[in-house]
């Protein structure tokens, strides 16, 4: 039997009463769209680079729809200080045509009540879902629903190239209105359920994004969404210290601070997972903020920006188990890169994946019951903003997994040269044959380390049960020790 089928989601008795209920969040300003499909024609196949397993195997279905209105850019209505607390209107209209694109399980009973809206990033030129290949095993065994919204002019460019005919209706009008166009995506899953959810009842939708897509939902976490209040909660992933600007070409260009924290009154939970590389190399301890009621900041030892995970593993990865065995096997073998660049050194190999669905659970939590997620130590940085490192190479503090409690490598999200995005991607520097007979005199003394690490990871709230399964299976398939 396969872990995700030996732990599948238990609180069908919560998952029924959330459904049962009316949405958490009341108020919200963000306009109906018109909501059209399921859409079909073209190739025939949705274009977006996320998991390619078969999502009908996990009891997940897959459709896509248009949704189409007229949105608002925003201008400030003050100086957009480097504190987050923005005040803005709303300036020109335009209309617009996007598409979102919505996975959700099969069986209404296994709906948890949760939608999640990822801001599909755009950094490649094209829609990708790095939360969705990132988090998708815990998304799926606990019956979330997900919605990936085409909020910029990139990703719907993008697929009109693609397939002209599939995507003929698209209609962008600029990034300054990617914003109200990304309430207007939450809003349809809430007034448009029946069509876009099959029926199900939301009762929390979160706001989720990663890398380019985090920065740009930290303007409007800090700008929109005190005025539109569609969403119940965010977790923003991988954020620099600054943020996207609020309006830009073709429109008038309303840049953002170069530093700036969230802004701490909404009333709404933040939750922010940051790695290594956000830290040093995108800026992000320069923005650093303390702990408060509503937000929350894990920062992630061992970790880099992109991985080999979101690049190389984490789209087959059907939840068996047999990802994690390759994870741990590639933090001694690593690749130099992934299909279309190669990179100057092995790049990182962390379990940065297994914390983000701690996340993806915690910010859950925080907002459908009230329980605010761990508190996590900072990553330890000297006075002149370098890390602070232990004797095997790994940072120091931080949210902390087996990777570096009981490493086989030195994991860092920093040194990396080479073409591309290679500087995002960090290092991976495996331990050589002696140094691991050194650590682990036997196989069963580093399973049992091992163990003993993940144990304490969960145990801390920063894995989840299910990975920690996960975790202790490939430990004990990996020949390390003796």
């Amino acid at each position: 039997m396969s872990v995700r089928r030996r732990w599948k989601r238990t609180r069908l008795g919560l998952a029924a009463a959330v459904v049962a209920t009316a949405p958490l969040l009341l108020g919200s300003t963000a306009a109906d769209p018109v909501v059209t499909g399921p859409v079909t024609g073209g190739n025939g196949h949705i274009l977006l680079q996320a998991t390619n397993f078969p999502l009908d195997s996990a009891g997940y279905t897959q459709s896509e729809f248009f949704v189409s209105g007229t949105a608002a850019s925003f201008t400030p209505a003050a100086d957009l200080g480097p504190d987050g607390r923005w005040q803005v209107s709303p300036a020109a209209t335009a209309p617009y045509t996007t598409r979102i694109v919505v996975n959700r399980p099969v069986d209404p009973a296994r709906f948890n009540g949760t939608v999640v809206v990822e801001w599909l990033n755009v950094s490649a030129g094209l829609d990708v879902a790095p939360d969705w290949i990132y988090a998708h095993n815990e998304l799926i065994r606990e019956g979330y629903a997900w919605v990936g919204v085409s909020s910029q002019a990139v990703g719907v460019s993008a697929d009109k190239a693609g397939d002209p005919a599939r995507y003929a209706s698209l209609s962008h009008p600029g990034d300054s209105y990617s914003y109200d166009i990304f309430s207007q995506a939450g809003q349809a899953v809430r007034g448009s359920a029946a069509t876009v959810l099959g029926g199900l009842r939301p009762r929390a939708v979160l706001a989720e994004g990663e890398s380019q897509s985090a920065f740009r939902l930290t303007t409007y976490l800090n700008a929109v969404q005190p005025l539109a209040h569609v969403y119940d909660g965010f977790l923003v992933h991988s954020r620099g210290g600054g943020s996207a600007p609020l309006s830009q070409a073709p429109q008038a260009d309303v840049p953002t601070p170069p530093v700036v924290p969230f802004r701490t009154d909404l009333d709404v939970p933040v939750l922010a997972v940051q790695t290594e590389t956000d830290l040093v190399a995108l800026g992000y301890l320069a923005a650093r903020q303390d702990d408060s009621a509503r937000v929350r900041i894990w920062e992630v030892a061992g970790t880099a920006h992109a991985d080999d995970y979101v690049a190389n593993l984490g789209a087959g990865d059907d939840g068996s188990g047999e990802t994690g065995v390759r994870e741990l096997a590639a933090m001694l073998d690593p690749p130099a890169g992934t299909p279309g660049f190669t990179c100057d050194r092995p790049i990182n190999t962390g379990q940065a994946h297994y914390v983000v669905d701690a996340a993806q659970y915690a910010l859950n939590r925080w907002v459908t019951a009230g329980v605010p997620p761990a508190r996590a130590s900072r990553l330890q940085v000297t006075t002149t903003g370098s890390f602070v490192l232990d004797a095997h190479g790994n940072v120091k503090g931080g949210v902390r997994t087996p990777a570096v409690d009981v490493p086989v490598a030195t994991l860092s999200g920093l040194g990396q040269a080479g073409s591309s995005f290679c500087f995002l991607f960090g290092t991976t520097t495996p331990f050589d044959a002696p140094a691991l007979s050194a650590l682990y005199p036997t196989h069963a003394h580093f399973v049992a380390r091992w163990a003993a690490g993940t144990t304490s990871a969960v145990t801390a709230g920063f894995l989840r049960p299910a990975d920690g399964i996960e975790l202790v299976r490939a430990a004990l398939e990996t020949r390390v020790g003796g």
